[in-house]
């Protein structure tokens, strides 16, 4: 019986071939766009679970509110840990990673072996994360001072194929500040070898030092820190429960400390209306969920694109869906012979229905063969379009194979059920003489016509919005000129070779200026805040963000002072002066004459204090994403690492050739890498890129699966009104009256569409933009061009059938029929 639905459903199938190809397309389309998204979606999720313990696992945040600015941190302070393992019951152990230094490098004997991303970890670090040990004792390879473990990779950068076990290597560039720098280069043993850090975790280390070597993992400091903490819960435990006993821990360990530090008890800093405490947050929460303004190992990804890109997946499936259903409805009339001869000999009704929903999985396995296809050939430019690594790997594994399989048969039945029942309620007498109400099936079909093009017009308004805020962040005024700037990010490699090579640069006539910072307003940058209280008022605690600049670095960025000086080099010191921005100055209330004011900086947790003078007010300008409000700012003279280039060079390749030579001339086997600071920028909004070109891409391809239905409806339209339109002919109808005759209904069902998908698109984009600190807006034209592009788009497709129709021989016409 089975065999005989499958072939009967092939001869209909290859009967109609114009109706199998559009339906095929469709349906390709829609399921190849919800595989790549469902790829995408299904690694985001994915994001440290490969931890057999990441449902217990929580990390430590650092939150609260000093005067009026909001805090949230991702590193704490050193004797968290330890203290919440002995004071919350519940928590089984703790594990830190301090990974204050990214300048580090490996030597042995006198050759630079490498680099990479080192990290100081708590010796159970491997017990809590779930990265195994291919050589070594995970419990007591870090036991020790002075012991690392490594990488596959970075073990064979250093040792080729021997066995880097309980072999030496010398780390330099490591240390921490406290009240100056504690150098803690020296000789490591290596004691473990662990594989790649997987792709979905929220941290990529691959040189893992022992914490037992790091004095200031043992500093019993609550007001300050840079460890982030993860607690490994007990099974039964409760993150409300614990989480409501964190205040009173807070305030315990916190008040004594802030008396000496700042002359003020726990409760009196809160009743100044500062707030400070600690967060738990699920491991398995971090990558999507996390707003955390510093402190953060990488960047993450957001769970409103993960939201976004499934409805758009949704929307896809559901509009390649939608066109078989009302291409089979339509169709219906061309086999009303055929269903009433089959119940005259004596089929019934559910024989009909599973008939046609053979045909239906049919057509969907064709679909879903020919949706892999176009999944493995557009992958990579998705990956390119998402910046993603995902591979077809995925595709082989039993449960995406089996969600296939289950998505295969969801597919067939809910894009044919209807049809089959619809078209297997019709009576004999009325099937054999072609005799059918149609007016429920028509209905349904005008309603899923409109949804289809709501959702392509609401996808058109949301990719215009979203180009429009990326040419916003583009041509912003963002307080600086980034054009034309070179950052060497590590020059300060170059150690005792830094000076000379900078002295170098700046006799270059090629170069305009030139300036000694860390701080770079985008991409990767040294970042640092600061405390200060007014000097009449020590109680009052203010803080703001630290800069540590020379007396070139406003030049070059080509930053705008407003009042005062620069930092110069002809004063003996500038060592308590500070520049400050316009958001500081209104901040601490001095905006109106700021020049001269003078402020206590906290140097340490014991009450010491510095005296610094403003001596000048710059123009605010952005260095964080325009999705964050412009913070108070504080500069300070201190050159240090980086340096950032402003060239004049008409030639700017031959320019980086001459650099880097004089970087290669001084021998120190260092690497020379460079970023231009606009690449940079633009590299803060990448997500937003991604999204962008994304939006436009799924845009089109609704629209376009949109019309393939409707170019089918139009067709059978066009083929059931044959001998009305020679009629009408013969009786002198134009060609244009025919063809607004046979478009005015589906130009209807567009207005329509483009009436619900108005608001919607509004509604949903205003919230999106809300995300911003400094956004466009959505003017009225966004709604006229998406409106005129979806009908353009319409009448060219409805336009096609329709004037063939019209212009045809009524004789023919009336011969057909």
């Amino acid at each position: 019986m089975l065999k005989n639905y499958i072939k009967i459903a092939w001869r209909s199938l290859s009967k109609n071939k114009s109706t199998f190809a559009i339906n095929v397309t469709g349906l390709a389309l829609g399921i190849a766009s919800c595989l790549i998204i469902s790829l995408f979606v299904m690694d985001e999720l994915s994001y440290d679970r490969f931890n057999e313990k990441s449902e217990r696992i929580v990390r430590v945040i650092l939150n609260g509110r000093i005067s009026g600015e909001e805090l949230k941190e991702s590193k704490v302070m050193a004797p968290v840990a330890k203290t919440l393992v002995n004071e919350l019951p519940g928590v089984i152990s703790s594990t830190r990673i301090a990974n204050n230094t990214d300048n580090f490098k490996v030597k042995m004997g006198e050759k630079l072996v490498g680099s990479g991303n080192l990290a100081f970890v708590d010796p159970n670090f491997f017990e809590v994360f779930t990265l195994p040990l291919i050589a070594g004792d995970s419990k007591t390879a870090l036991s020790k001072p002075n012991t690392v473990i490594l990488s596959k990779t970075q073990a064979q950068k250093y040792f080729g194929d021997a066995n880097p076990l309980n072999r030496n290597i010398e780390i330099q560039g490591i240390g921490y500040y406290d009240a100056g720098y504690h150098d803690l280069s020296g000789t490591y043993t290596v004691t473990g070898i662990i594989e790649p850090v997987p792709s979905n975790s929220h941290f990529h280390f691959d040189v893992f030092v022992s914490m037992l070597g790091n004095p200031d993992a043992d500093n019993q400091q609550w007001l300050s820190g840079s460890y982030a903490t993860y607690l490994l819960l007990d099974r039964n435990a409760d993150i409300e429960k614990l989480q409501a006993q964190l205040p009173a821990i807070a305030k315990k360990y916190m008040s004594d400390q802030l008396k000496e530090a700042m002359g003020m008890d726990f409760n009196e800093f809160v009743k100044k209306g500062n707030q400070i405490g600690l967060i738990l947050q699920p491991l398995t929460e971090i990558h999507l969920y996390s707003d955390i303004k510093s402190g953060s190992f990488e960047a993450g990804g957001d769970i409103k694109t993960v939201y976004i890109f499934t409805i758009v997946a949704i929307f896809m499936l559901l509009i390649a869906c939608i066109n078989f259903m009302n291409l089979s409805t339509a169709s219906a009339t061309k086999r009303l012979k055929e269903i009433g001869m089959r119940k005259v000999l004596g089929s019934n009704k559910i024989q009909l229905i599973f008939q046609f929903l053979t045909e239906s999985m049919l057509l969907t396995v064709f679909s879903m063969t020919a949706g892999l296809v176009i999944l493995i050939l557009t992958l990579p430019i998705f990956n390119k379009l998402a910046d993603n690594n995902l591979t077809v790997d995925s595709l082989y594994a039993t449960p995406y194979i089996l969600s296939i399989f289950v998505l295969t048969l969801i597919i067939g039945i809910l894009a044919g059920g209807y049809p089959a029942f619809f078209m297997s309620s019709f009576q004999p007498i009325d099937s054999l003489k072609k005799r059918i109400i149609t007016g429920k099936s028509k209905g349904l079909r005008s309603s899923l016509v409109v949804f289809q093009f709501a959702i392509s017009v609401f996808l058109i308004i949301g990719s215009i919005v979203v180009s429009r805020q990326m040419n916003y962040i583009q041509t912003k005024n963002i307080g600086y000129d980034r054009d034309n700037l070179i950052v060497l990010r590590e020059a300060g490699k170059l150690g005792s070779n830094f000076e000379a090579f900078k002295n170098e640069l700046k006799n270059d006539a090629r170069i305009k200026n030139l300036t000694n910072s860390a701080f770079i307003p985008a991409g990767p940058t040294d970042s640092n805040s600061q405390t200060i209280s007014p000097e009449d008022d020590p109680s009052v605690i203010r803080r703001v963000m630290l800069y540590g600049i020379d007396e070139d670095y406003l030049e070059t960025l080509g930053m705008k002072l407003l009042v005062g000086r620069n930092f110069s080099n002809q004063y003996v010191t500038e060592e308590n002066n500070v520049i400050i921005n316009e958001r500081a100055a209104k901040f601490l209330g001095i905006y109106d004459n700021p020049i001269g004011k003078t402020f206590e900086k906290h140097l340490d947790n014991h009450g010491g204090r510095q005296q610094l003078k403003v001596i000048g007010m710059i123009k605010d300008f952005h260095s964080r994403s325009l999705r964050m409000p412009i913070e108070p700012l504080m500069m300070i003279y201190n050159p240090y690492y980086s340096l950032i280039i402003k060239s004049n060079a008409s030639n700017t390749k031959n320019l980086l050739a001459d650099i880097e030579r004089k970087w290669n001339d001084f021998g120190t086997g260092e690497a020379f890498h460079y970023a231009f600071l606009d690449e940079l920028y633009n590299e803060t909004y990448t997500k937003e890129a991604n999204l962008n070109y994304i939006l436009r891409i799924f845009a089109f391809l609704t629209i376009l699966v949109a019309c393939l239905g409707l170019l089918g409806l139009v067709t059978f339209s066009t083929e059931q009104r044959v001998k009305e339109i020679g009629i009408r002919k013969t009786m002198g109808s134009s060609v244009i009256q025919i063809v607004g005759l046979l478009t005015k209904d589906f130009l209807k069902l567009i207005a329509i569409s483009l009436l619900l998908a108005f608001p919607l698109g509004y509604y949903f984009m205003s919230k999106w933009l809300q995300d911003f600190e400094y956004r466009t807006d959505i003017p009225w034209w966004v709604f006229v061009i998406s409106g005129a592009i979806t009908l353009v788009i319409a009448l060219v497709t409805i336009g096609f059938k329709s004037i063939k129709a019209a212009v045809m021989n009524p004789v023919k016409s009336l011969r057909s029929e």
